[in-house]
């Protein structure tokens, strides 16, 4: 069954970092096989490249679930809910100094952005530029999913109190998936009608209510049986338990999702239907990449995940995210090749490379620091200080 739910434990679930690294990886390889052309190509790899942005499904569902389980654990042992105030700030620190450290060198290095207008900077430093059509820039248009994941983070607070209205309990997990898939439907019914547009309202946090309610119900359930309580989910333990089974089955989907279903590998948008169905398909396969390393008992793939040099990769794999499209940009630039043109694998060595070269620089030198700042306010006098509270910034940081 799953480890108990103690103010410890809480936000120690090291097989988790590693899921980043997954996530920014695929992204990577998407961002790479469109850069050099293959994602648009009729090559056996095309369908398979065009479809690894599903590493942007595991982000949205891990974000759910971590983020979320702070308040179902409080809910489930009748603890104070924690504080909407605190919780902002932490996220803060998390993800803003960085980024705004990049968008900086990407507006003022990349020649491409040589017209940045006052407008840009703006709404690229306040993570408003998925709210202006064509508001992306060069090296910069990745952030969409940093500023959906932004408006997340700003009402989870509101979310969290509404799911855990009524019985002490973490939540109910049904009535979690439902709602959210409520939200993506009705906004794809809107996209679908025409009142939305598919261009520019298909980066809005309702398109996404699906994977963020995915990994929320997941947390209810693990902090539920954590706690003894909802003992027919027990079968998500069993699962855990099979982590082949769960990523074979999730390499199927993703299989299935590389055909036109899903709709073009281009740039051509797709039809609401062809949207609907990718957003459906990719948060199953990111809820089985998660399984077996959130649910069950310890394994060889919950090690392999939790070793030291993944969770170090864990730690800077926000910063891979945030710089590998300006080295991939950089890369063209510097050497003069003509777009949808290179090696494959070359770049994508090349591209992971120089992101963790600047990756571990931005950790090291800009986000760590930070974290830090976070971590002391919410130390308490020494008496007064309980387990929870003195764990690490990395620890903090991770969740």
């Amino acid at each position: 069954m799953s480890a108990p739910v103690t103010n410890r434990s809480l936000h120690r679930l090291p097989p988790l970092d590693a899921v980043r690294v997954v996530g920014a990886l695929a992204v990577v390889a998407h961002h790479v096989g469109f850069a050099t052309g293959v994602n648009v190509g009729d090559g056996p790899w095309a369908g398979w490249l065009a479809r690894l942005d599903v590493g942007v499904a595991v982000f949205f569902v891990l974000s759910g679930f971590l983020l979320y389980r702070p308040w179902a654990h409080a809910r489930a042992t009748g603890q104070s809910m924690p504080g909407a105030g605190g919780y902002l700030w932490r996220r803060a620190l998390r993800i803003l100094p960085a980024y705004w450290v990049t968008v900086v060198v990407c507006l003022l290095v990349v020649p491409r952005n040589h017209d940045a207008s006052a407008g840009d900077w703006a709404r690229h430093l306040t993570l408003t530029q998925i709210y202006e059509a064509y508001g992306l820039r060069h090296a910069l248009g990745h952030t969409w999913s940093l500023a959906t994941e932004a408006a997340f983070y700003v009402l989870l607070p509101i979310l969290a109190v509404l799911a855990l209205r009524g019985k002490r309990r973490a939540g109910r997990p049904i009535l979690i998936l439902l709602a959210a898939a409520l939200i993506t439907a009705t906004w794809i019914a809107l996209l679908s009608a025409g009142v939305l547009s598919l261009g520019r309202h298909t980066t809005w946090l309702p398109s996404y209510a699906l994977w963020f309610g995915a990994g929320m119900a997941l947390a209810s359930v693990h902090v539920s049986l954590a706690n003894n309580l909802l003992p027919r989910w027990r079968f998500l333990n069993d699962l855990g338990r099979a982590p082949l089974a769960c990523w074979a089955t999730a390499f199927a989907l993703l299989a299935v999702s590389t055909t036109s279903m899903a709709g073009p590998r281009n740039l051509v948008e797709p039809t609401a239907a062809q949207f609907g169905f990718k957003l459906t398909i990719y948060a199953a396969i990111a809820v089985l990449v998660m399984l077996p390393l959130a649910f069950g008992p310890q394994t060889r793939a919950k090690a392999a995940f939790g070793s030291p040099i993944a969770r170090w990769l864990g730690l800077v794999s926000y910063g891979l995210f945030l710089w590998h499209p300006f080295v991939l940009e950089m890369l063209y630039e510097t050497t003069g090749r003509p777009e949808f043109t290179g090696s494959l694998l070359r770049t994508y060595a090349e591209t992971v490379a120089g992101g963790l070269v600047l990756a571990a620089l931005s950790y090291y030198l800009v986000e760590k620091p930070f974290l830090r700042l976070g971590h002391l306010r919410r130390r308490r006098p020494p008496g007064n200080r309980t387990e929870s509270q003195s764990a690490t910034p990395a620890v903090t940081a991770a969740s």
